[in-house]
């Protein structure tokens, strides 16, 4: 019994020392302060190896993977062909590196031998002929774009990849040539122009049920920065006013935490990631949504039955984790010392979290609403033409993280405002904030620090 009554003892003094030592300048031994973080377990490395594994393959398949879709833009629309040109076993003029960087491709610099380097440095490397576009493409230097090789060296096919849209390079070397910065939206690269070159779009034009001169006008009404990703499932080119119905390409940085991946919210980035290498890329898969079953709303995937792919082999589900891990680690760009004003951009935060309440739906530090972070047309002041080619009708509130990299094309999903400060102005108008012109242009230079 006194052993027992010991123990009780020791408990209580231990559990009554452990209060005290909780509590600051209670107790003289801070228990806590002491304390270390335990060992890394086996498992804790085995977590760690994973994910620099899926950082990795995930990099490689956002750079390089087809998933197939050569099959589709080679072998169908015979695009390679376009791009070799007739003096190179293909038609036409062919596709010289200039022509290929106006139209918005770029070019790694770290693909390139240090002897080309030199020799483009030097003016010995001829950028009107569609031969040096072919050696770029040998040399798997073309951001987002393989060519597929027969054994003479002549293209066999051509298949692209997530960076061709979602990548671009820092212009370190020349403007379009440099180091690759995967996630950002590739604003110059004209992806309507592109796929126009192909000899074969009246196989698009088949699936929209038009003619192939209504094709080509739908693809070269995009230009640089935009692609419409509903075009062969509901067949609207045009919106009713005669403009676009092309949306601009978004960052696919700093999506961790993100719910949606797209203006208009149709999913999760790895469910966009299956819609795009599916039904866009038309790479080799398995992908299924019943909502595009929905003929009243999706007439032409109603038809050619896009909301239920089925292919074996499966090119693109066993890498959509690895691709969606990666994605979800390259972070928001940090804005470049000097690009906006520090003290108007702390002017400008106190104001977005105050009086202009833009925090209330771009709630930090993710900038968007954890949950659906979904509105009406309505509520955003906008038409309602593009909500209404989604299958929930709305609009997503867009992360503002990294804002500074894609000024260029304007804002909101179809560029329509051509500034920040139009952006700004257009909600203090909708939801009559009463902001001055200074409380406005500060709130500008907060947006460019994010």
């Amino acid at each position: 019994m006194k052993h027992k009554l010991l123990l009780l003892g020791l408990v209580a003094s231990f559990g009554l020392g452990m209060m005290f030592a909780l509590v600051p300048g209670q107790f003289p031994l801070n228990l806590m302060a002491t304390a270390q973080a335990p060992p890394l377990t086996e498992f804790d490395r085995v977590i760690g190896q994973n994910a620099q594994r899926m950082i990795e393959e995930g990099r490689r398949i956002f750079r390089f993977d087809t998933f197939g879709d050569e099959a589709w833009f080679g072998d169908t629309l015979k695009l390679h062909q376009a791009i070799e040109g007739a003096r190179h076993g293909g038609v036409g003029p062919g596709v010289s590196p200039k022509t290929a960087l106006a139209v918005g491709l770029k070019v790694d610099m770290d693909a390139l031998p240090a002897a080309l380097v030199e020799q483009v440095k030097a003016g010995k490397v001829d950028l009107d002929d569609p031969a040096t576009t072919l050696a770029l493409l040998k040399l798997n230097a073309v951001v987002g774009v393989t060519g597929f090789l027969n054994p003479d060296g002549s293209l066999r096919s051509i298949g692209v990849q997530c960076a061709f849209c979602h990548s671009t390079v820092d212009n370190t070397f020349a403007p379009g040539i440099g180091h690759r910065l995967d996630g950002w939206p590739n604003r110059d690269l004209n992806v309507g122009a592109i796929v126009a070159l192909a000899p074969n779009v009246k196989v698009i034009a088949d699936v929209l049920g038009v003619d192939t001169a209504t094709v080509l006008k739908v693809l070269t009404s995009w230009g640089p920065g935009k692609y419409d990703a509903e075009l062969i499932q509901d067949g609207k080119g045009l919106r009713p006013d005669g403009k676009s119905a092309a949306t601009l390409l978004p960052a696919a940085f700093g999506l961790a935490g993100v719910n949606l991946a797209t203006y208009t919210g149709w999913g999760s980035v790895t469910y966009w990631n299956a819609y795009v290498a599916n039904t866009q890329m038309h790479g080799v898969g398995t992908y299924f949504d019943p909502r595009l079953n929905n003929a009243r709303q999706f007439p032409v995937a109603g038809k050619t039955h896009y909301g239920n792919v089925r292919n074996t082999p499966d090119q693109i589900t066993p890498k959509l984790a690895a691709l969606h891990f990666y994605q979800l680690a390259i972070p928001a760009p940090t804005p470049p010392e000097g690009s906006f004003n520090k003290e108007a951009a702390a002017r400008g935060r106190v104001l977005f979290e105050g009086k202009a309440q833009c925090a209330s739906c771009h709630v930090p530090p993710l900038f968007t609403e954890p949950g659906w972070n979904m509105h009406t047309a309505a509520e955003m002041g906008i038409d309602d033409f593009q909500a209404n080619r989604s299958p929930d009708k709305r609009y997503r509130t867009t992360p503002l993280r990294g804002l500074w990299t894609h000024q260029k094309g304007g804002f909101f999903h179809d560029g329509r405002f051509p500034t920040l400060q139009s952006v700004v102005e257009h909600y203090n108008r909708t939801f009559k904030r009463n902001l001055t012109n200074q409380e406005i242009l500060d709130l500008v230079e907060y947006l460019k620090s994010l």
